[in-house]
């Protein structure tokens, strides 16, 4: 079993974990946390997927990545595509913003209702 393998297999118990906890609980800040694992387990699937082993970061900082000097062309098979880290880097701050807004819903909800517990929270069903 390789990391690549290990770290997909982890990124998926952290979504079936964030899922449970968000989905069985009836504590707001309990389904916030869930729904931050579930945002985690994400990242790591992305960033296991696009890692491949054997590659580099596309970083040229060797002249051996360099498949032509002259052109500063770099070789294809040396380096890993950088856009699923960008992509993850981005879903990180977006996860942050949305975990601090469910956050401060949670408190007033808190100030205004007294209470966490989804079952007590009569107001907010239709």
């Amino acid at each position: 079993m390789n990391a690549g393998t290990l770290y997909l297999g982890a990124g998926f118990a952290l979504v079936l974990t964030g899922l449970a906890c968000a989905l069985l609980r009836r504590n707001l800040l309990r389904m916030v946390l869930g729904f931050s694992i579930v945002d985690t387990g994400v990242h790591l699937i992305i960033a296991s997927v696009g890692s491949l082993a054997g590659r580099t970061a596309p970083i040229i900082d060797d002249p051996a990545l360099l498949s032509d000097a002259t052109t500063l062309a770099v070789d294809a098979t040396a380096v890993v595509d950088p856009v699923p880290q960008a992509l993850v880097l981005t879903a990180i701050v977006i996860g942050v913003g949305v975990t601090a807004l469910m956050l401060t819903y949670i408190v007033r909800l808190h100030d205004r209702a007294g209470t966490l517990d989804v079952r007590e929270l009569r107001e907010l069903k239709w």
